[in-house]
């Protein structure tokens, strides 16, 4: 099977959705591995249309917030290896991301219409905040970017409710180098600490990310 094409000009491909959808929101994901840039593309994409559509027609959100809380791990039959893999596709909530890109399918965009609420991730607790972004009627595209948007197992299945979705083509030892340098900066770990934590954990949920590429409707290439 031939690979996705490359998506040469996204901002231009948004703007071209933009106009191909006038009357609902249009819904756009954007995948990679940990570590590839997601959240950075996505925000610099949402800014780059902005500036050409108007303020606030692009809005940028992450599937964080659909993690399972630490009370939801604590649960599971094997509460610490459930906390240790935090972050893989089973530790998050896939159906309430479903229901919730729904939810901002199908709002209304008139004028004074309810935002759709949406949760983020509050690090300082470790845990979901839930209806912590508003998404309000002005937005008319939103880009979601996250780890599993094209996994198709573990309860994920987003197949037709995303207009399209672009894979961030971030090779992996660029991203795992990244994610070493990330655990660094955050906790404090040496280099063989953020090594041992990429083997436990990161590196597994990459490879599970990395077999979604081929579904993807177009690859943003690295940089």
């Amino acid at each position: 099977m031939s690979p996705p094409p490359t998506i040469t000009q996204p901002a231009a491909e948004l703007l071209a959705l933009l106009q191909a959808h006038p009357t609902r929101r249009t819904i756009v994901g954007i995948v990679g591995l940990p570590g590839s840039g997601k959240s950075t593309i996505a925000a610099q994409l949402a800014a780059e249309v902005n500036a050409l559509a108007g303020p606030g027609t692009v809005q940028a959100l992450g599937m964080d917030g659909f993690h399972l809380s630490r009370a939801a791990l604590a649960q599971m039959p094997d509460p610490a290896a459930a906390l240790a893999r935090r972050g893989s596709p089973w530790t998050f909530d896939p159906a309430g991301l479903a229901a919730r890109i729904i939810a901002l399918r199908n709002a209304p965009l008139e004028a004074g219409a309810a935002p759709v609420l949406w949760p983020a991730f509050d690090h300082g607790v470790g845990d979901p905040q839930e209806d912590a972004v508003a998404v309000g009627p002005a937005t008319r595209l939103v880009l979601v970017e996250g780890l599993y948007l094209l996994h198709c197992n573990h309860g994920w299945n987003l197949d037709g409710l995303l207009d399209t979705c672009w894979y961030l083509d971030v090779p992996m030892e660029v991203a795992m180098q990244r994610l070493v340098a990330r655990h660094q900066a955050a906790w404090g770990f040496t280099v063989a600490q953020a090594e041992a934590r990429l083997a436990l954990n990161d590196r597994l949920n990459a490879d599970t990310v990395a077999l979604t590429r081929g579904r993807a409707d177009g690859l943003l290439p690295n940089g």
